[in-house]
């Protein structure tokens, strides 16, 4: 029996998942493919793969180097983690519904392709006339 077909394997946790989104989210925005991203942190691309799906955890030395490699804080990859209500977690975390949206984003070709383009425009002006047009698009379709 192959590992995938073990009935006994867990599902990603939520949080896994999300850390691998934003894992996924912070290399297509900079640019850099999960080819690159493995040589720089000594993995296969198929390991980086795993972690963006979370179907592998991300060691804390690990999520450290990737940290370092994306030039983001180690708190990026939690940043509106979805959180468990079991264990009493703090508030101030973005709920699931909230959370989700960023990997809508990255699952689609226009979705990256949105976010590249948007990320190299320097100048705030524009970036906020941008999120403006977008906003009143979105506004259009609710009244049709």
């Amino acid at each position: 029996m192959a590992a995938d077909d073990n009935p006994m394997k867990k599902a990603p946790s939520p949080v896994d998942r999300h850390v691998g989104n934003r894992v996924r989210m912070r290399r297509i925005t900079v640019g850099m493919s999960q080819e690159k991203l493995g040589e720089a942190l000594g993995v296969t691309f198929q390991q980086i793969q795993k972690y963006e799906k979370g179907s592998n955890r991300i060691s804390a030395s690990r999520m450290q180097n990737i940290a370092q490699t994306l030039g983001v804080p180690v708190s990026y990859f939690f940043d509106g983690a979805p959180r468990d209500e079991s264990i009493g977690m703090a508030a101030g975390f973005a709920d699931n519904a909230q959370a989700d949206y960023t990997a809508d984003i990255f699952a689609t070709p226009e979705g990256v392709a949105l976010a590249r383009a948007f990320a190299s425009i320097q100048d705030p002006r524009v970036r906020r006339r941008v999120v403006d047009l977008v906003t009143t698009l979105v506004e259009g379709q609710k009244r049709d």
